[in-house]
């Protein structure tokens, strides 16, 4: 990706944050939710999004049968990532973690909607336009965080560290990281650096999730229906996911000091009482939850 390359929540990457919030706002109203977000929906009717956006957003009639397949099996997918992350970020901080960093926040609310022990701070690293427009909105909604929020304007690309530190966070204690929906759109040099610069800024006792994507989903996302589908939704995934000369982050993390475990997606899904349904599912299969300790 290059350095000059610019977007907004309504444009390159930025779509796909405006996608995870639709699905998260899809899986709101579901009756068996597994998260609750009361804030997605805003989202999506204030951003006015040049591609249709599920539930009450559009008619999933203007969508082909395969994109209209990809968005409901998209949002019981998001629905048990965003469940398992929330319960780590939550075991985290309930046993003493006191800083929560969320890299790529995109639409992330969690400051907002999960009851935080006292003293939590939270900071959310995205660029300026995301995080401005998300504080709009909440703001009209008269949202108020459950923890100390700090949000980090700065591009994952350039120095992101010095931005995090100047607002406010304290390498010396340990934190716990979150990259959700973030690695596959690092090319392979930005995905070791970005786990270098969270080794440098972590004391130990710190913790990390992420979402892993093996390979071996290429063949799924490079699927001519799959592809036409994604395309549907404003995005071609095939063209923004990097694999190439990439190291699997647990071997990243372990050589790093940290002790890492992975879940596949599927098994966690079998967990909470919930099947992944139609063309996520064979993207999911692929899926694994990491998280470690330091």
């Amino acid at each position: 990706m290059p350095q000059s390359e610019e977007w907004d929540i309504v444009t390159g990457v930025g779509l796909t944050a405006l996608g995870v919030a639709a699905g998260r706002a899809l899986e709101t109203e579901r009756p068996d939710h597994l998260v609750s977000d009361p804030y997605a929906g805003a989202f999506v009717a204030a951003a006015d999004a040049p591609v249709p956006v599920p539930g009450r957003f559009c008619d999933t009639r203007r969508l082909s049968a395969a994109a209209a397949d990809l968005w409901t099996s998209l949002a019981a997918y998001l629905g048990v990532r965003s469940r398992f992350f929330d319960q780590y970020l939550m075991e985290a901080a309930l046993g003493g973690i006191g800083q929560v960093v969320v890299a790529a926040a995109g639409l992330d609310v969690r400051a907002f909607r999960l009851e935080w022990p006292p003293g939590v701070e939270l900071f959310e690293i995205d660029r300026a336009t995301v995080l401005d427009f998300k504080d709009e909105v909440l703001g009209r909604c008269g949202a108020r965080p459950r923890c100390g929020r700090h949000p980090v304007p700065a591009d994952l690309r350039a120095d992101w560290p010095t931005a995090l530190r100047n607002a406010g966070f304290d390498p010396d204690r340990p934190a716990v990281w979150l990259a959700e929906g973030l690695l596959p759109f690092l090319p392979a040099d930005a995905e070791r650096r970005f786990f270098e610069r969270i080794g440098q800024l972590s004391a130990p006792g710190s913790r990390l999730a992420a979402e892993h994507l093996e390979p071996d989903v290429r063949p799924v996302i490079e699927d001519p229906e799959y592809r036409d589908a994604t395309r549907q939704l404003g995005v071609d995934i095939a063209t923004l996911w990097h694999f190439e000369g990439k190291e699997h982050p647990s071997r990243l993390l372990t050589a790093a000091g940290w002790d890492v475990r992975s879940a596949p997606a599927p098994e966690i899904a079998a967990e909470y009482g919930r099947e992944l349904p139609g063309l996520m599912a064979r993207t999911a299969a692929h899926s694994r939850f990491l998280s470690a300790e330091r």
